[in-house]
């Protein structure tokens, strides 16, 4: 059984009878990984695949703790961040979304015949 999906990214629509609950930020940052200037591109990925995973969860955390049902996000921010002392480098990430909410069930009998 998958389960239900919750996060839709940018051009990604939500189911279209969902209905907005208002916009949200969540900020999510990628594990530290030893850098140095040679290997720049391999770090990139590896940070970048790591922090859209943990953003993911953080959203999906998000959407459960507001009582929501879907995050559509429509935008970013990435940036880059070093540790000199440590020699370590990592990605930040901060990312607004629309949270949603399915429609309240409605009752098929029709309770006024």
């Amino acid at each position: 059984m998958t389960a239900a999906k919750v996060v839709y990214w940018h051009r990604e629509l939500p189911p279209l009878d969902a209905e907005i609950d208002g916009e949200h930020v969540v900020e999510a940052a990628s594990s530290r990984v030893p850098g140095t200037i040679e290997h720049r591109d391999e770090l990139w990925n590896v940070c970048f695949a790591d922090l859209m995973a943990r953003t993911k969860a953080r959203l999906e955390q998000e959407v459960a703790r507001l009582g929501g049902d879907y995050a559509h996000v429509l935008g970013e921010a990435i940036d880059t961040r070093r540790d000199d002392v440590k020699g370590e480098t990592w990605l930040r990430g901060r990312f607004s979304y629309v949270l949603y909410r399915r429609p309240p069930a409605r009752d098929t009998l029709d309770k006024t015949a």
